[in-house]
Formats: structure tokens, C-alpha cells, sequence
């Protein structure tokens, strides 16, 4: 009954969306492969896939920042991770488009030396750089939480083993402990790329033509606006499943790793020959 009521609700709603004039389909269809279209979906692609990379490497540096043992060192991670997060990424955003009003001119040169160069960070802080900025720093610190509840899921047994073999900080960091993490760093870190996709089209406000400015552009000018807001939800969507595949595909692949260590273990143990050690 279940499943018979669940059809009959969902075949009610597709008819009633696809025999409604007001949707305009044929506007959709006509503008859903648009020049303007797929060259916002590209920056929001490219948008995404920068501030993303970016954001990750800075959110790893935080945590290890975090993780660290010298007070001041993880003082000011903490304040990073808690101004970043605890404040609106529209407000950031349209912040760093404006940085210029605090900080018209810039020089960056070498201490104690006469080397340096002026910069111009009206110039500099494009739209686009402003976005990236913006999306870049707002990113590594939820990354930077993610990363380090990853470590915290190693258990200290592993930690110890690495330290007993004389591991280096580093060898330690990417043999033991990110190897180990990752099951719990995938997941979240997915579902942070599917978010910071559907992200971008706040950065429609600094002007910057990506997927929805695009959509906002063409409407503007045509009068079309729900079916232009409909191609740009469907290009979202369709992305938003694009990227989940390789996240189901790197989530199995860590879990059956993972899940082999245990059998790995019996396995050598059962061999091994008697009174050798564990």
C-alpha cells in the first residue's frame, strides 16, 4: 500500500508539472544548452573545484595547528576556525570585495631591505578573486574541523606503534594517521563539495556570471523567469549527482581497505609459525 500510494502521489505530481503551461518547457529546453548557460556553469564548476583544493590544503594546515601542542599555535587556529564559521559567507564574501576601502594600497617586500612592490588591491580584489578569496578562506575552516575529527577517530594504540618505530612527525602524519582518517574525512568532505557547489551562486551578488547570474542575465533581459530558474536548478541538480559518484566510490574504497586490516591481522596471526611473536 505503501508503494502504491507513494506512485499514485508521485505520477499526480509529474503530471501536474509537466501539463502546466505556466512551467514553459519549451523556454527551458531552448535555454537549458544556452552559450550563457554552460559558460556560468563552467566558472561555478571551476569556482568550486579552486575553493575546494585550496580550501582543503589550508583547512589541513589548520588542523594540524589545532593539534599542536604549543599553546599559541593552536590559539590562533582556534581563532580562525571560530571567525570563519561563526560568521555568514555572504557577509564574508561581499567583505573581501570591499577590502580595498580599508586597504587601498598594499606593499609586500622583503624586512629590513629595500625590496618591495605596491600593490593595488582595488585592482587586485576582482570580482572573481574576491569570490575565490572569500569561498577559499570560509572553507578551510570547516575543513580544518573535519580533517581534525578525522585524526581523532586514529586510535592512540596506532600513534604509539608509529612513535615506537621512530617514525618522523611527517612520515607519521602520512603513513598512520591521514591513511587512517580518510574513512572519516571522505563523507563529510563529499558532502562539502555537493554544499560549496550549490555556494557559489551567492557570489551572483559581488556580479560575478556564474550558473545563476547567468540564469539572471538571460531572464532579465527575456522576462522568462521561472524557466530560467528552473535550467539553473536542473544543471545544479544534475551536478550535485555527478559529484556524489566519486564520493561513493572513494567511501567503498576506503571502507573495504579498512575493513581488510582485521582480516589481514587474523590472517598472520593463524600463519605465523608457533612461538613466534605477535
Amino acid at each position: 500500500m505503501a508503494w502504491v500510494l507513494c506512485t499514485l502521489l508521485g505520477l499526480g505530481i509529474l503530471i501536474s508539472v509537466s501539463t502546466n503551461p505556466n512551467f514553459k518547457w519549451h523556454v527551458v529546453a531552448k535555454y537549458f544548452t544556452h552559450e550563457t548557460i554552460i559558460r556560468g556553469l563552467m566558472l561555478t564548476v571551476f569556482l568550486t573545484l579552486a575553493s575546494m583544493a585550496l580550501g582543503t590544503l589550508l583547512g589541513l594546515l589548520l588542523a594540524i595547528m589545532r593539534a599542536s601542542s604549543i599553546k599559541p599555535v593552536a590559539a590562533t587556529a582556534g581563532v580562525y576556525i571560530t571567525l570563519f564559521r561563526g560568521t555568514p559567507v555572504l557577509v564574508q564574501l561581499i567583505f573581501w570585495f570591499n577590502i580595498a576601502a580599508l586597504y587601498p594600497n598594499l606593499t609586500i617586500g622583503i624586512p629590513f631591505t629595500d625590496v618591495s612592490t605596491a600593490v593595488d588591491v582595488n585592482a587586485l580584489m576582482a570580482p572573481i578573486t574576491a569570490a575565490l578569496v572569500g569561498l577559499t578562506l570560509n572553507e578551510a575552516a570547516y575543513m580544518a574541523e573535519i580533517i581534525r575529527g578525522g585524526f581523532s577517530a586514529v586510535g592512540k594504540g596506532q600513534i604509539e606503534a608509529a612513535d615506537s618505530l621512530g617514525m618522523s612527525a611527517g612520515m607519521k602524519m602520512r603513513k598512520v594517521i591521514i591513511p587512517q582518517a580518510m574513512p572519516s574525512i571522505i563523507p563529510a568532505t563529499g558532502n562539502q563539495v555537493i554544499g560549496m557547489f550549490k555556494e557559489t551562486s551567492l557570489v551572483s551578488v559581488l556580479g560575478v556570471a556564474e550558473l545563476l547570474q547567468s540564469a539572471q542575465l538571460i531572464y532579465a533581459r527575456t522576462y522568462e523567469t521561472i524557466p530560467l530558474l528552473i535550467v539553473a536548478s536542473l544543471w545544479y541538480l544534475a551536478m550535485t549527482l555527478l559529484l556524489s559518484y566519486p564520493q561513493s566510490r572513494l567511501e567503498k574504497r576506503y571502507s573495504r581497505a579498512t575493513s581488510a586490516l582485521p582480516r589481514k591481522a587474523r590472517r598472520r596471526a593463524l600463519t605465523a609459525p608457533e612461538g613466534s611473536a605477535r
